[in-house]
């Protein structure tokens, strides 16, 4: 699910403090990944939303989130075509006699070394979440020293013409 809202000062603060009195948790809602960013135009923020829930459950989430921001646009992406990224950076340990090998497997999932020491690597990787999760699985026997990920940012594919839902509004 992805939203758009005013890029007011506070913005993210404000969000992150009324969710968990008002919105997901006191219902029951789960997030998964809450990304907030800027976007091409200065006066809105693009907030991405990972969540799950039947039908009914995202529909209540969606009245939810029109009551906590100034909402331009909420759309949810899983029913249309999109484009879902994830940023991992990943710290493993990595004697120079294991490089090559570590550094084929970032090869085959087109991640890139930033950064190599004594007996560590840093890898960075960007893709949906199912390829990251798949990397971290693989890397594990190397033993990871350090992780952050930056959650998913999505946007729909450039051919959906479909159109935002308007925001629900509860005045």
């Amino acid at each position: 699910m992805r939203r758009a809202a005013d890029a007011a000062p506070g913005i993210t603060e404000y969000f992150f403090h009324l969710l968990p009195r008002g919105g997901f948790a006191a219902r029951g809602f789960n997030i998964d990944s809450l990304v907030v960013g800027r976007t091409e135009d200065p006066e809105i923020s693009r907030i991405v939303i990972v969540t799950s829930g039947d039908e009914p459950t995202l529909e209540q989430i969606r009245k939810q989130l029109g009551k906590i921001v100034t909402v331009v646009k909420i759309r949810n992406l899983s029913e249309q075509d999109s484009v879902e990224r994830d940023l991992l950076l990943i710290q493993l340990h990595c004697p120079p006699e294991r490089r090559t090998e570590l550094i084929e497997l970032t090869g085959v999932f087109r991640g890139t070394v930033v950064d190599v020491g004594p007996k560590a690597m840093m890898i960075q990787l960007t893709g949906p979440e199912r390829k990251i999760e798949s990397f971290i699985e693989l890397c594990r026997p190397y033993g990871i020293l350090q992780l952050a990920r930056t959650g998913v940012i999505a946007m729909p594919r450039a051919s959906q013409s479909g159109k935002a839902e308007p925001a629900p509004r509860t005045d």
